[in-house]
């Protein structure tokens, strides 16, 4: 894919697609343009990439090995996955109540003590978001799209929390996470068993 020349309006809308999966809407020019290059697929209000988009992706945002700043992040990545495995968690019990039935947010203190939950889980991962922008500035963005997630859902909109039509805490954090995984150039897979080994604490 090195061979593909894009502009930089383009390359910023197919990262942004490759991140998020997917997206909804009119396609624009840019998005147009990485149609008939055949890095993203459109089909009526749909957009998604194409497995050559995901890979120009991958090697636009992966780190060489050998950069300066790869050290840093990967020991941060190390930080990172824990803290993941507890949002996780949250959102399941955000979902689903311990004895198995759905969550229909009828018991207030339930849905408070997971939003105290939820309040632990953003101020553990502030910090780290702030190591990471270091090295890597487009992840700047993650820290205010968190906090807008949060103001909203405690405007009164549970939606806020984890749902994927929106960008919800749980979907922006589904993002940082995918970027994340594009920048160290590590499959879902990998990434996937490494966490389990840091939750564990069986670090191999």
């Amino acid at each position: 894919m090195s061979d593909v020349v894009i502009t930089d309006a383009e390359r910023t809308a197919l990262v942004s697609i490759v991140v998020r999966g997917m997206a909804r809407g009119e396609a624009s020019a840019e998005q147009q343009s990485l149609a008939e290059a055949g890095l993203l697929l459109i089909k009526g209000p749909m957009m998604m990439p194409t497995p050559a988009g995901t890979a120009f992706v991958g090697e636009i945002l992966c780190l060489p090995a050998d950069a300066p700043e790869r050290e840093r992040i990967m020991a941060t990545f190390h930080r990172f996955l824990p803290v993941n495995r507890a949002l996780r968690d949250l959102c399941t019990a955000w979902q689903v109540r311990p004895d198995g039935s759905v969550n229909d947010h009828t018991d207030p203190n339930y849905d408070a003590e997971i939003r105290d939950r939820l309040d632990d889980i953003d101020d553990s991962i502030a910090p780290l978001l702030k190591r990471f922008a270091e090295d890597v500035p487009s992840l700047a963005g993650y820290r205010a799209r968190l906090t807008e997630s949060l103001e909203k859902l405690d405007e009164g909109d549970n939606a806020w929390l984890a749902s994927p039509l929106i960008d919800s805490y749980h979907t922006v954090w589904m993002h940082l996470h995918q970027e994340l995984l594009l920048t160290i150039g590590m499959s879902r897979q990998e990434d996937e068993a490494l966490e389990e080994q840091l939750v564990s604490g069986n670090h191999g």
